[in-house]
């Protein structure tokens, strides 16, 4: 029997899964899905969370999160992968090892160290793992502001001093940077997209919406990055696609509400309100 001739755009998601959906792996695979790709997915860690906070964390043994990236790769493939919570420095170590030898390409990493509710998802030893194993595989890194400074060791206070932080980010062996500066007050929200091989610096500012519901917001970025890249688009343009889409799922988002704290933006706006 022949095989079908139309194929899937599809990206590998390995992240965290979180019971309340807003965020980490259900937060992705809705992204992804959203944007016309086909996802997968390998999961690093179980969390017991909800829209006010992490209860509890189990991390999954390193060689099955790797034997999750095996079946999929092997079969499926991916042409985008993006990267979340890893929790450990061993877990960071296999997953590298795992796609340095299935040569994944369009890495897209979102450094997850702290959950909203503030929460720490990344043990303080496993940084430097980051720095050293993941990072450079990645065409994107995708930090928000307290992420950059773990990674620096100093900290950024205000719009001089992140636009400064951009070539000491780059330094670190990814193919871009985008800082994301949320954390930063104002009625703008920049993000810089830094490509240092080309030593550009592009800005993509939006309005600060007032609401509440932003659970999840850094992980549907990066998985729409990394859906975008799987369709071939250009950095450039999958970064500004994403930060359109992220945008409206906020914006549509904000009219909801969903648990006691911190609800998810709403991911399918596109499809139904």
């Amino acid at each position: 029997m022949d095989r079908p001739a139309r194929t899937y755009r599809r990206v590998l998601t390995i992240a965290g899964s979180d019971s309340g959906g807003g965020a980490g792996i259900q937060a992705d695979l809705k992204t992804i899905a959203a944007l016309g790709c086909y996802g997968a997915s390998a999961i690093t860690a179980l969390t017991a969370q909800n829209t006010t906070g992490v209860r509890a964390i189990h991390p999954v043994p390193p060689a099955f999160t790797a034997a999750q990236i095996d079946a999929v790769l092997e079969d499926i493939g991916a042409d985008a992968v993006k990267i979340g919570m890893l929790y450990s420095s061993e877990l960071i170590r296999t997953v590298a090892q795992s796609l340095r030898r299935w040569g994944a390409r369009h890495i897209v990493l979102d450094p997850v160290m702290v959950a909203q509710s503030g929460d720490r998802l990344l043990r303080e030893e496993a940084v430097e793992a980051l720095k050293e194993q993941l990072i450079p595989l990645a065409d994107l890194i995708t930090p928000n502001l307290p992420e950059a400074e773990v990674l620096l060791g100093r900290p950024l206070r205000g719009a001089a001093e992140m636009e400064e932080a951009l070539p000491d980010l780059g330094r670190l062996g990814s193919r871009a940077v985008l800082l994301k500066g949320g954390h930063l007050e104002g009625a703008e929200s920049t993000d810089l997209l830094y490509v240092p091989h080309e030593g550009r610096t592009v800005a993509f500012s939006s309005p600060r919406l007032a609401t509440r519901n932003t659970h999840g917001t850094g992980c549907t970025l990066s998985a729409a990055v990394a859906a975008g890249l799987a369709k071939g688009r250009p950095l450039l343009e999958a970064v500004r696609e994403a930060k359109a889409y992220l945008e409206a799922a906020l914006r549509a988002g904000a009219g909801y509400a969903i648990g006691r704290g911190h609800g998810p933006v709403h991911h399918f706006h596109r499809f139904w309100e």
